[in-house]
């Protein structure tokens, strides 16, 4: 793994060499920030962010420092110094070589790579932004912080929006939806929202997770596709939304040792089609997994305990990974070399093991554990009932909560709706009121809103102030503005245009070229007061300087700004550029445009000066307001006539729109009416149509039936005939033989009466006879009876025994399932007791281990206290002892040198009388060497006395250095020599060496102390003495 240094370089080479991934886990490089000084450290990196293509990186650290990385091109370069720690980082998907950064004082910048300069800055947060989320177009972009988030135009940097919460609720994450048209809110209270970017309006909200497997909700990711949604927090769940139906379609477990999930991203694949299967998640122990969110396995990580991630991003396009490491580095990971086969890790060794009775709830029915083998599908999840809750977020956009944007021009009528409809102006037009019944002309006056803007903003709590400010600034600062109105002030655009020809003809020249009048370069600065080029700091830096000079100060700013900006001006051909210059903020300094202004005040003829055409400043006076009537009244009235005329013509054609409403209402209630009657009539016309048709058809069966009925009546006529016929013919042949019978009965009578009396007995004996086959009849038919019901009994007798079979088969089951089920039930109570007490052995044993290494690394502990206690009383008393040596050392050293000073005075003393011996005995030796050499010239023969005479002369060069030598005195006394003047001499000397050896001594013993000091304040030096911390080891 090759680590670079980015040190104090600006730009430079990434790596050296060509990386190996697969050497060591994956990683390309490993970037760090050193400082090299009297002090070295290393500057830790907070956040990363990689661009749309991801062959570039950005990072920042906590000291303001903004890196690009060029992956491709192996070049890093620093882009910006913000002096201050980035919170979020994000890249313009629209102007490749922007990029937005979240600083820690709650603003928002945007800088450009190639010019390093500042774009724009974006306000309005009051907390620290926590996230960047940019629409796929680039145009906008929506910040998050804890307590709001706002949504930002990329191409005017203006808000645009701003999501509200209930301050008990509190904002985790707002981000676009990829490939889609949806802002999606994450709130505290797990909460999910949809919004409409175009509408703002709420398309729908996640229901709530189902039971059991409630979550904080702390992290979120999206697909590329934008269709699925996964949520963790402080739980190893993950949970798996589908946004296409907003249901719950999996809850992934992850291994045990994840606690907390801190961060989550998708790794893209370009096979894929953005249904992004690998997910990575950050936990709590700084370790990065990535799984497969279908099959649920573990496919690799990064990261580990020694060195662990705060932070990562992964590149669109898949390839690399950055991550932020606790140590404050920045690890930059190959995807292709982790994804290998070489580099997966063993399956995790844990296993959760649960009660099988928890997974009868739906929760659990929709958990997977990540494992390294077959995972197990999901249940279908039921739909749950989804809780609506409203969000306050704010669509309309008032002055305050919008402070880059300007509001429109004075609408009188809607003022006068605003004031029927409230009572009262809201706050924005409160001053404008004012200065409408101060003067009837800022009533008519479009752009005095534009004017009062600022002065507005700037005392929005003090109406009063705020007025009365604005109303200086029209009687100073505004003087000529009102005399061609409605037009613009033509005189003082003239007095601009003669000091803009006076200092730059060529820009004034090709404002011309272009058609460019004053009322496109200056009014709009004029009528603005400068709020829309001009931040809120450049514009009180004017100001200031505005308010503290005379008012023709205010026209040389405007032609200051105007020089200041000849440059980009010059490049301008299309008047639509103008005046888009004109109305935006642009890239300038303002100190520049200042002292410019400055120099066209001194530098501008007295001719064309404006100072001479303009008033000096006038305070407002005392008691009451001036009066303000510089403007043509007679516009002015007309104005207001028209007005009145228009109002009164308005309200004529509101009334005559009303009753044309109301006419319209009742047409269409009539027509209404009559299209009810018509479709009434049509309904009951189809009705009789139908009834009509039915009667035919009920005629026609009536037909049919008479015609059937005829035929049977025909048929039963004839058949009638036919039966009176039988009947007539039958009753002639009974005549006949009536009458034969009548001629027989004769015959027959007594015939007949005696087997009359027989007939009777047989008839009686064939009636007993029928009566006894009746009975018999009734006795079979009675015993078929008993038989059927005997048969009926003894089948539902069957039936109820079969029953019983089946009932005591299906009991006899039923006990053989249960005790299986309690057998199986037993068997996994006793392996889960088996395994939990193995656990808990283990844990036991692992506790026993920790408090037996606790007390000994206790004990150690406090025995080094007391050791380190022994040694900090023991210097003590060193340095005590050491303390009282060198203050005895002093004083004898003092003592010592008084010693020494007073023999100084002494031997000075004897001194001066050796000098006086030496006086007396060099002038007596010259003495008797004068009467020697006499003495010597009269023997000269002899050679004993010329030796003599040698030592002579040789002891009195001695004599004579040795007296050179000694310092003689002023006066020399003769009644002080005597005749023991060798003995004195002697002693003198014998005194001089004693005081010459104390001396030595004295200095040796001086110099052995310094010695000693010396070599124990080097001791000192090499092993400084121990300092022990304020506070105490405590068990």
């Amino acid at each position: 793994m090759e680590s670079s240094d980015l040190g104090g370089r600006q730009q430079g080479p990434i790596w050296h060499r060509k990386p190996c991934p697969a050497a060591r886990r994956g990683v390309i490089v490993n970037i760090i920030h050193s400082v090299k000084g009297y002090h070295s450290k290393t500057i830790r990196f907070l956040n990363v962010a990689f661009d749309s293509s991801g062959d570039s990186l950005l990072a920042g650290d906590h000291q303001g420092n903004i890196y690009v990385f060029d992956l491709n091109g192996n070049r890093f370069n620093l882009v910006q110094r913000t002096m201050q720690a980035c919170t979020a980082l994000a890249f313009n998907l629209r102007r490749k070589t922007e990029f937005l950064v979240a600083l820690a004082d709650y603003s928002i910048k945007c800088f450009d790579i190639e010019t390093k300069e500042l774009v724009s800055w974006m306000r309005g947060h009051d907390s620290s932004v926590s996230s960047i989320s940019v629409h796929g177009s680039g145009r906008y972009a929506i910040t998050t912080s804890t307590d709001t988030a706002q949504l930002w135009d990329l191409d005017t940097f203006q808000r645009k929006r701003k999501l509200n919460v209930r301050q008990s609720v509190g904002i985790q994450k707002v981000f676009f939806l990829p490939l889609s048209n949806t802002i999606l809110s994450c709130f505290k209270d797990n909460s999910v929202f949809a919004w409409e970017f175009d509408t703002l309006r709420c398309k729908y909200q996640l229901p709530t997770a189902v039971e059991g497997s409630v979550l904080l909700y702390k992290v979120f990711a999206v697909t590329r596709d934008g269709r699925i949604f996964v949520a963790g927090g402080k739980s190893n769940h993950l949970h798996l939304w589908c946004l296409e139906s907003k249901q719950l379609i999996r809850i992934i477990q992850m291994p045990a040792k994840v606690r907390a999930v801190r961060h989550l991203e998708f790794l893209p694949d370009s096979f894929d089609g953005g249904s992004n299967q690998v997910l990575g998640v950050l936990s709590q122990d700084n370790i990065m997994r990535f799984i497969n969110i279908k099959t649920c396995k573990l496919l690799f990580d990064i990261g580990s305990h020694e060195e662990g991630i705060s932070t990562a991003a992964i590149s669109p396009n898949g390839r690399y990974i950055a991550s932020v490491m606790e140590n404050g580095s920045l690890n930059l990971y190959s995807v292709q070399a982790l994804t290998q086969e070489g580099n997966k890790l063993p399956p995790p060794m844990f296993k959760a093991v649960e009660d099988s009775s928890k997974y009868t709830s739906e929760a659990n029915k929709l958990t997977m554990r990540v494992t390294s083998g077959r995972s197990e599908w999901p249940w279908k999840s039921k739909g749950s009932k989804i809780q609506t809750r409203l969000l306050a977020l704010q669509v309309n956009t008032s002055l305050e909560n919008k402070e880059n944007e300007l509001p429109g021009g004075l609408n009188k009528k809607r003022l006068r709706a605003l004031l029927k409809g409230f009572g009262e102006y809201p706050a924005k037009y409160r001053t404008l009121s004012a200065l409408a019944h101060w003067s009837a002309i800022f009533a008519e006056t479009p752009y005095i809103p534009l004017l009062a803007f600022p002065f507005v903003k700037l005392f929005q709590n003090n109406q009063l102030i705020c007025f009365e400010v604005v109303a200086t600034v029209v009687v100073n600062f505004c003087q000529h503005w009102f005399e061609y109105f409605p037009n613009p002030p033509v005189n003082i655009l003239s007095m601009l245009e003669n000091v803009l020809a006076h200092h730059d003809k060529e820009l004034l020249q090709h404002l011309i070229t272009y058609s460019v009048t004053s009322q496109v370069y200056a009014w709009p600065l004029l009528e603005t007061l400068f709020s829309e080029v001009l931040t809120r700091e450049e514009w009180l830096k004017v100001f200031d300087n505005i308010f503290s000079n005379h008012p023709s100060y205010f026209l040389m700013i405007v032609v200051a700004y105007i020089i200041c900006s000849r440059a980009p001006l010059l490049h301008c051909n299309q008047t639509a550029d103008f005046e888009y210059f004109f109305h935006h903020r642009n890239n300038l300094d303002i100190n520049v445009v200042i002292k410019e202004a400055y120099h066209l005040m001194e530098a501008t003829p007295p001719d064309i000066h404006p100072q001479h055409m303009l008033d000096d400043f006038i305070p407002l006076t005392k008691g009451q307001y001036p009066v303000f009537n510089k403007y043509p009244k007679f516009i002015v009235d007309y104005q207001t006539q028209e007005w009145e005329r228009i109002r009164q013509d308005e309200i004529e054609y509101l009334r005559e729109r009303q009753l044309a409403h109301e006419l319209e209402a009742k047409a269409q209630e009539w027509k209404a009416e009559d299209e009810a009657w018509y479709r009434k009539q049509e309904l009951l016309r189809e009705a009789e149509e139908q009834k009509r048709k039915m009667l035919l058809e009920e005629e026609e069966k009536l037909v049919e039936r008479r015609q059937r009925l005829a035929a049977v009546k025909r048929e039963l006529k004839v058949k009638e005939l036919q039966f009176l016929d039988a009947s007539r013919r039958r009753f002639l042949k009974y005549q006949q033989d009536q009458r034969q019978m009548e001629l027989k009965r004769l015959d027959d009578e007594i015939a007949r009466k005696v087997s009359m009396r027989e007939q009777e007995t047989a008839a009686t004996v064939q009636d007993v006879e029928v009566r006894q086959m009746e009975l018999e009849s009734q006795r079979q038919l009675f015993e078929q009876h008993l038989i059927k019901d005997q048969e009926a009994v003894t089948q539902e007798m069957k039936e109820e025994v079969d029953a019983c079979r089946r009932k005591v088969d299906l009991e006899d089951h039923l006990v053989q399932r249960l005790m299986e089920i309690d057998r199986e039930e037993k068997q996994k109570a006793q392996i889960v007791a088996e395994e939990n007490l193995a656990k808990a052995e283990q844990k036991c044993i692992d506790t026993d281990w920790r408090l037996q290494v606790l007390h000994k690394l206790r004990r150690d502990d406090q025995d080094r206290e007391k050791r380190y206690e022994e040694i900090a009383k023991l210097l003590h008393d060193n340095r005590v002892k050491e303390a009282e040596l060198l203050k005895a050392m002093r004083e004898a050293e003092e003592k010592k040198w008084e010693e020494v000073t007073q023999k100084k005075a002494q031997l000075e003393e004897e001194q001066k009388a050796a000098a006086a011996a030496d006086e007396y005995r060099k002038w007596f030796l010259e003495d008797k060497m004068n009467d020697a050499l006499e003495l010597a010239e009269k023997l000269q023969s002899e050679d004993g006395y010329f030796e003599r005479l040698r030592d002579l002369k040789a002891r009195r060069t001695e004599r004579g250095v040795e007296l050179q030598q000694v310092p003689r005195s002023g006066n020399v006394c003769l009644n002080d020599l005597s005749a023991s003047e060798s003995s004195s001499h002697m002693s003198l000397d014998r005194r001089r060496e004693e005081l010459a050896c104390q001396e030595r001594e004295l200095m040796a013993e001086v110099r052995r102390l310094r010695q000693k000091l010396t070599s124990r304040a080097r001791t000192q030096t090499r092993h400084p003495p121990t300092r022990f911390p304020a506070t105490k080891w405590t068990p």
